[in-house]
Parts: structure tokens; C-alpha cells; sequence
């Protein structure tokens, strides 16, 4: 296993044929990113939802700030009462990725396990939405090379800010996801039932953001506006914008 943090370290075992078809439509416009100016990407995650209560005061909040966020969804909390709240963030243009269906340690379970866990998440997605989930975030980031080898998705994680505990203020996780910025971050959170304190601390965390310059993607554009397709055996923090600079810089020493 592998966790890419900012840099532009790569495996050898990237997707295969399969899998970058089905990245082909997120990835269109790699070819003409090559030539932009590095721009401050950022995608906002969250984790542990759909939770009635808290997820709505979230989706306001990306309303009210005009951006888009990700949403790694429990299959188990999908239900006949919380599924307007997918439907409404997807309407949003936001994307919904697999968070497992009952939140388990992963490594833990057999493999037929796994792969319940996995499919009944993204069949519950793709009910509502039309769209399968492309991204997979393994609870506790417990995860291993089975795991890599079962799951075909993305493997996300991010920089986070301890935001499950009560203790940790909405100032103090403000001042930690603002403390960790750079273009190309992937930021997690939790819209867990009752978890206003991250409701609050996102109201100041997105205008900082957007007032140094980043532009809030989905974790699917970030990839794409990246110009890079997620590999196998890697668990991703980031994504950096690849430019024509940055492409001569990596030929040199590849």
C-alpha cells in the first residue's frame, strides 16, 4: 500500500483498461489542464451520512457558499427518510462515494464481507442518484492490500481535524483544516448526527479558503482537473494539478 501525499509519486500497477474507460468521461479535459496555470484546488469531504439533522444544515451551508462537496455515504444510514438528503446533494451537483454499509474495520472481515459491504453502498447510491460511486473511503483507514484487491474504486483519505470529538471546538477544527492548505488537498469531516460543531466550523472554513484563492471541487474533478486518474495500491490525501512545468519536472527524474 502506498499513501500519496503532495508530490508526484506513482506506482507501476496503475488501473487497468476497464477501469480507465470508465474514468474516461472524468478525465476529458486532462489533455488542456497540462497547459493551465496551477490552480488551488480543494475538495471538501464528508464522511458518516446521510444524517437527518445534520447533513441538511451542511447542504446549506455548500448553498449558501455556492461550491460542491463529496459525500462518503454508511449504506446502512440510506433509508426511506434520509435519501431526499442524497438526492438533494446530488441535485446540488455534488458526487456520493462509498463509505462501506455498516462501517466496519475492514481488514477484519472475510472477504465475501467485504464485498457486501462495498455493493450494497453503491447499490444504494445508484438508486437514488442514477450514478455509481467512483471513490471508496475505508472506515478508521483501515485498509491492506485484500482490500485493494477486492474494491475497485479510488481509495480516499484526507487531512482531517479530529472533528468526532465533542471536545474539539469549531474554532479549533477551523483553525486546523486552514492550517493544512495547499492546492490539491482533500479535507474530511464528518455530517454524523449531531456534529453542529463541524456545521459551524465549515460556515468560516470555506470563505478562508475561497478568499486565498482555492476553488472547492468534487473529488472527481479534482482528479480530473489534475489531469490524473486514481492508481491501484494507493490511498490518496491529495491530488496535485499536473502543468506543462510540472510535467517537464517529472519526466526529468522518472
Amino acid at each position: 500500500m502506498k499513501i500519496l501525499r503532495a508530490g508526484f509519486d506513482r506506482t507501476e500497477n496503475g488501473y487497468g483498461n476497464k477501469d480507465k474507460k470508465n474514468w474516461q468521461k472524468v478525465s476529458a479535459d486532462c489533455r488542456k489542464v497540462e497547459t493551465m496555470a496551477e490552480k488551488k484546488l480543494v475538495a471538501l469531504t464528508f464522511d458518516d451520512g446521510p444524517s437527518v439533522g445534520t447533513t441538511d444544515k451542511v447542504l446549506d451551508v455548500l448553498k449558501e457558499n455556492d461550491i460542491v462537496a463529496s459525500f462518503f455515504l454508511i449504506g446502512q444510514k440510506i433509508t426511506e427518510e434520509s435519501a431526499y438528503l442524497v438526492k438533494r446533494a446530488y441535485d446540488m451537483g455534488c458526487t456520493m462515494e462509498n463509505h462501506s454499509k455498516t462501517h466496519p474495520g475492514m481488514t477484519g472481515l472475510s472477504d465475501e464481507e467485504i464485498l457486501e459491504e462495498i455493493s450494497y453502498t453503491t447499490n444504494k447510491i445508484e438508486e437514488i442518484t442514477g450514478e455509481k460511486p467512483a471513490f471508496f473511503r475505508p472506515p478508521y483507514i483501515d485498509c491492506d492490500q485484500r482490500l485493494f484487491d477486492l474494491v475497485d474504486l479510488g481509495f480516499i483519505c484526507g487531512y482531517g481535524c479530529e472533528d468526532w470529538l465533542p471536545e474539539v471546538s469549531a474554532e479549533e477544527r477551523t483553525r486546523r483544516i486552514l492550517e493544512q492548505a495547499h492546492p490539491g488537498f482533500i479535507i474530511l469531516v464528518h455530517d454524523m448526527e449531531g456534529n453542529t460543531r463541524t456545521v459551524e466550523a465549515i460556515k468560516k472554513i470555506i470563505p478562508a479558503l475561497k478568499a486565498q484563492g482555492y476553488e472547492f471541487v468534487t473529488i472527481r474533478d479534482l482528479f480530473a482537473k489534475s489531469g490524473k486518474i486514481p492508481e491501484r495500491n494507493t490511498l490518496y490525501m491529495d491530488c496535485l494539478l499536473y502543468t506543462s512545468d510540472a510535467a517537464d519536472e517529472r519526466s526529468s527524474v522518472d
